[in-house]
């Protein structure tokens, strides 16, 4: 006589199979998100790197600079396109070919030789057309957005190409744009991983309107709070719930400091490492959250208590 399983038994063989799937499954998709922030990390340790070689070969100086170059596209398949300097990819949008604080990553790939070095390592690019970036931030511009975000307060940035006497065209960080005028390196945010739609790199508030500013960081816990937690953005209402869907890391988002160190950081650490706006006063700012990369004020903030991570002290 033949042996063989019965039905019973293969059932129960598949049900333990499911079981120890089920298991398994949530524990190896945590593995894949921890393996995905290290390498985020990882990289952010490498743009570090870079900015460091960068302000060796600078005279100290980051690099703020805005001019357009053929093939420079992050986004290689804009590479095809026609070089006009006058006209689109540098002076019109779609700006695909532009050097500039909206692809500042320009800046620091002949240091990389890397561009997916940049990228985040859990969600591709933001893709949204907007009117500088018809097509798409990253399929029209080759901007990478949702991904590690420059704070241009402490860099500056230029806007000159086509016309240097326009209203902002140079936008001088309130510290000078030099690495040894950071009060604390070792604590100050140069890159942090930021998701938002409006801005590839982190806010900044300039004073005054006119063709040279001076550029202060966006340091309002109340600014920051729409661009992490869950909420209505009609009626400017959030939770304490960090909205996943752009932050997956464990309610941590990637920070690099100005030595060039890379850590993660608890959200709730950054609003707390962030004034409220009754201890770093402006004359006027977004109604909400931020929904651009630049603010005008009047005059420069005013600051109360020293906040090491925005490089801020009174």
């Amino acid at each position: 006589m033949r042996k063989a399983f019965t039905l019973i038994e293969l059932l129960v063989v598949i049900a333990i199979i499911a079981i120890l799937a089920a298991i398994l499954f949530p524990v190896f998709a945590q593995a894949k998100t921890a393996a995905k922030k290290t390498a985020l990390i990882s990289n952010t340790k490498q743009m570090g790197m870079a900015m460091q070689i960068y302000t060796t070969d600078s005279d100290d100086m980051y690099p703020r600079n805005d001019d357009c170059y053929d093939k420079s596209s992050l986004n290689n398949a804009l590479n095809t396109k026609p070089f006009n300097p006058n006209g689109v990819g540098c002076a019109t949008a779609p700006f695909f070919y532009r050097m500039n604080h909206y692809a500042w990553q320009k800046w620091l790939v002949p240091y990389t030789k890397n561009v997916d070095l940049f990228k985040h390592t859990a969600r591709p690019p933001i893709d949204v057309s907007t009117g500088s970036c018809p097509g798409g931030i990253w399929s029209g511009c080759g901007q990478l957005g949702g991904s590690m975000a420059l704070n241009l307060a402490l860099t500056g940035a230029l806007n000159t190409y086509g016309d240097p006497n326009r209203n902002g065209a140079f936008r001088n960080s309130w510290l000078g744009g030099t690495q040894t005028a950071i009060p604390n390196v070792s604590e100050a945010m140069l890159f942090m991983e930021l998701f938002n739609v409006d801005t590839t790199f982190a806010p900044v508030f300039t004073t005054p309107s006119a063709n040279v500013q001076t550029a202060y960081p966006v340091a309002i816990r109340e600014l920051w709070i729409p661009n992490f937690m869950e909420g209505n953005a009609n009626n400017c209402t959030y939770t304490n719930t960090v909205d996943k869907s752009k932050y997956p890391f464990q309610d941590q988002i990637t920070i690099g400091r100005a030595d060039g160190s890379a850590k993660t950081m608890a959200i709730m650490k950054f609003l707390s490492n962030t004034p409220t706006a009754a201890q770093y006063q402006v004359s006027s700012r977004w109604a909400c959250g931020f929904n651009g990369g630049a603010w005008t004020i009047s005059s420069a903030p005013v600051v109360t208590g020293n906040w090491p991570m925005w490089g801020l002290s009174q």
